[in-house]
């Protein structure tokens, strides 16, 4: 099952996803709230078991095909959103890219360009563009802030991952979302990384915590295991 099986059945059953892009964004958000409404199910824009069997029928959704990444789960909609983003990159010089600008307009974050650290900002358009009642942190901005996001959980593909940069007990942080991890590192899929949204090793060391969302329940748990590739991130700024 893919975003764009989702978008394609709420609109066959006349609820308006928007365009069918299979990009989760928050048309479709609404149009599968109201569908649940509709169908007298918990109303939380999650397509899960329940209302996945009310949407696709006996038949069950479309299998979506295999891909190269630690996530198959469509009900993690935030970490497909930032899946579809990763290679984003802010603009050289004084120049700001238009995308990242209005991810900050969108959530009504003062924000003047992307020479400012934006990696609070990525995982706060991933979040805020896709679960809409999910309340986001005061000052997303700031990585650190992230740990009063949602609630704690234990290692899982999609968790938001808050880590320490510079010292543990200073101010400075850095937020993403868990991929997966080998011996030494966790593999973290975020922005302000090189610039840009990539996958970056950053050492076990200097983890804080784990968040979940607490309008989405817990999927199921574990670490992703994979290979060293790379060498360890040492200052995301």
């Amino acid at each position: 099952m893919t975003v764009t099986d989702i978008q394609k059945a709420l609109m066959a059953r006349g609820f308006d996803p928007g365009i069918i892009d299979g990009v989760w964004g928050r048309r479709t958000s609404t149009a599968v709230r109201n569908f649940q409404r509709s169908r007298g199910l918990q109303v939380d824009g999650v397509v899960g078991p329940i209302t996945a069997k009310a949407l696709f029928g006996d038949a069950g959704p479309p299998k979506a095909p295999k891909t190269d990444t630690a996530l198959d789960d469509v009900t993690l909609v935030w970490y497909q959103e930032a899946l579809r983003l990763r290679g984003t990159r802010e603009a050289p010089g004084k120049a700001s890219n238009p995308d990242i600008l209005q991810w900050a307009k969108a959530e009504g974050i003062p924000y003047a360009g992307d020479d400012i650290a934006w990696c609070g900002l990525f995982v706060a358009h991933c979040i805020g563009a896709t679960l809409t009642d999910e309340p986001l942190p005061t000052n997303p901005l700031g990585a650190r802030a992230w740990q009063r996001f949602g609630a704690p959980c234990a290692v899982r593909a999609g968790a938001v991952a808050v880590f320490w940069r510079g010292s543990r007990d200073g101010w400075q942080g850095h937020v993403g979302f868990y991929v997966g991890e080998d011996s030494e590192a966790y593999h973290v899929l975020g922005g302000n990384q090189s610039d840009m949204v990539s996958v970056a090793r950053i050492g076990k060391d200097r983890l804080l915590e784990f968040r979940w969302p607490g309008t989405v329940p817990l999927t199921p748990g574990g670490p992703v295991k994979m290979t060293k590739d790379g060498k360890l991130s040492t200052n995301e700024a």
